[in-house]
This record gives structure tokens, sequence and C-alpha cells, in this order.
């Protein structure tokens, strides 16, 4: 898509100082851009390469000093880039029209302008919003409701039942609504504990590839709006995830724990059952959070079990340094060693007697 300049500084609320004219006509780094590319910097010392790139057109901070390009000024020039290129960028159609190896039940409610690939099955019951596109292959159970404006990629599954609110992604492979894992022991075996609460998710949530979410046990299963999971993140079931949260791959969190808003969770970090994280919390990569703990607002964790992140920092530092201490404790037990081992010599033993008679 084409933009000029002055209505792309419109669009992301910038300072235009240039060539209103100039047409924009793509996003890219600095290094690779094309004449007409839109590239962005936000600090000094990146400045040489966008004075160097191809790009005549760049947005930067207020401040930042770049002779020779067209600049729309931003207090947040990444932000602001992003906000350009969600304008600039036609994303490719993940399917268009109702393939005709798709399978849809007579019962089922397809909206305007909805695209379902090759091969997708489509329950009886569903509910398909407007403008919302299924990939191939992907399977949509009974009763799922999905809004509009959707975009599900390729081999999705959703249990029956489901709930997906408006704008949402879905990446390929993702799993929604499976039984959470939920067992309780007796009479020499695990009997299965009921699992028929239902997922929700609000509008304008993504989720990576190969993420799995359970349905509820007997409560359901919640993702609010706007939270952003990452690929091979596991979310259990009763797990409550507020708004604008970020949770980062491989990490899984337990049954019945519960996250808040705006809160972000790194790469492989393990949450156990019944914790609590609270608002703006974070929990650094590969944490480990203990059954039933909680992680006050806005506090930073870290480690295994997580604790907070100073605390952290300062047992990581006498780890570091365990290698050097065992040294010198084994050299401390070795010189006591010596002087026991004098002590209790025939010679010494004699010269101690021939001190008691004196």
């Amino acid at each position: 898509m084409t933009k000029t300049a002055g209505e792309l500084a419109a669009a992301i609320g910038a300072k235009l100082q240039g060539d209103h004219s100039f047409e924009v006509r793509g996003v890219a780094a600095p290094e690779r851009a094309g004449a007409h590319d839109l590239i962005y910097v936000e600090a000094a010392k990146h400045a040489a390469r966008a004075a160097a790139s191809a790009a005549a057109c760049v947005i930067a901070g207020e401040s930042l000093v770049i002779g020779g390009k067209t600049v729309l000024r931003h207090a947040q020039p990444k932000i602001a880039f992003a906000k350009a290129a969600a304008i600039m960028l036609e994303r490719g159609p993940i399917s268009a029209g109702i393939h005709a190896t798709a399978i849809v039940a007579p019962l089922a409610g397809i909206g305007k302008d909805v695209g379902i690939g090759p091969y997708a099955v489509i329950g009886e019951d569903a509910h398909i919003g407007d403008g919302t596109q299924i990939g191939a292959h992907c399977v949509i159970g009974a009763g799922c409701w999905i809004g509009e404006s959707c975009r599900i990629h390729p081999h999705v599954t959703l249990y029956a039942r489901a709930r997906i609110g408006n704008r949402v992604e879905i990446h390929a492979g993702t799993v929604i609504g499976a039984d959470g894992f939920g067992y309780v022991y007796g009479d020499g075996r695990y009997w299965k504990f009921p699992q028929v609460g239902i997922v929700q998710i609000a509008d304008d949530v993504e989720i990576g590839a190969n993420a799995t979410i359970d349905r509820g046990s007997l409560d359901d299963t919640r993702i609010a709006d706007g939270v952003k999971l990452d690929n091979l993140v596991h979310v259990g079931h009763n797990v409550q995830i507020g708004e604008h949260t970020v949770i980062a791959a491989q990490t899984g969190i337990s049954g019945s724990s519960s996250v808040g808003h705006h809160v972000f969770i790194g790469g492989q970090v393990g949450i156990a059952d019944h914790c609590t994280l609270e608002d703006g919390a974070i929990a650094g990569a590969q944490a480990g959070i203990p059954t039933g703990k909680t992680i006050r607002a806005g506090q930073t964790v870290w480690g295994t079990p997580a604790r907070e992140i100073g605390k952290f920092k300062e047992a990581y530092a006498w780890y570091a340094r365990l290698p050097d201490l065992g040294a010198r404790i084994k050299e401390i037990e070795s010189r006591i060693a010596s002087k026991k081992n004098v002590k209790s010599s025939p010679r010494a033993q004699k010269s101690a007697r021939g001190r008691k008679r004196k």
C-alpha cells in the first residue's frame, strides 16, 4: 500500500519535517531499505545507520538529528513504526470463499465474507462472524462461537463450545478446549475429574503456533482482551489471564492459576497450580513458581523457586563463587587435618607425656 508521508504522520500522530507528498511504499530495516521504504531510529547511537540508509523517510525521536531525510517526529519511534507498518502492510488472505472440500454443518451460522479453506470442518451450531478466515484442515467443533475479522491459520482445532472474540488471530497447530489435566486418586487408580467448562477468549488476542489452552473443569478458562501468547504456551484448566498480558514461548500455566493484567511472563516459565500473579508482575525467563505462591503487583521475580530479583541476583552471585569457596574450604580442611596428624604422631605423644611429667 502507498501512503504519503503526510498521511502517515497524521495517522500515527507524528510531526512531519520535510516533504509531505513523499510516497512511502513499504517498511524495512535501514540496511535493507529502498528509497521509498520507511525506517525508524530511536537512539542516537543508531542515527548513523539511518543516515546511511537509502530510505528517504524515517521515524525518529523528537530531538534526534538526521539530515537529508523526511522525518516523522514521535516520542516513541518504535511504537509509531509498528502503527505505520499496520497501515502499510497488506496481509495475505488465509482463505477466500468456502472451498469445495470444506465440510460445513447444515446448522452452522456463517457470516458475510467468511473464508473457509480446504478440508476445514465446521460443526453443528457453530457461529463464524463476518470477515473471519479459517485455514485449511481446521476443525471448529459443535457450538463454537467465533467473532468477526478473526484469522484462524491451518490445522487449528477448537473443541466444542469454545468462544472466540473479535479480531483474534490463532496460529497453526493450536488446540483450544481440550480436557484439562484433572484426576483424583482413589481405590488404587486415577479417576478423571469432570472437564465440563469452556474456553473464553476475548477481543484482539493473538495465540502463537502449537499453543494449547484447556477447557475449564467446573469453571471456565478465560483470556481477556489484548493478551499475546507466544508459540508452545500451555494454559491449564480454569486459568484466568488479564488484559494485555504477554507470555513468551514454552511457558506452562497449571490449573486454577490467576494472572492479572499487563503481566509479563518470560520464556520457559513454569507456574504451578493455584498461583496468583498480580497486575503488572514480571516473571523472568525460566522462573519456577511453586504451588499456591502469590507474586505481588509490580514485583519482578526470577529463578527457581521464584524470588524477588534483587534476592535472586544476590544468591546467584554466591552461587557463581561456589567453586572458589569450595577450593578454600578444602584447603582449610587440609590444614586442620595436617595439624591433627602432627598431634597424633608417636613423637608428638611422647613429647606431650614428657611435658606432663615435668
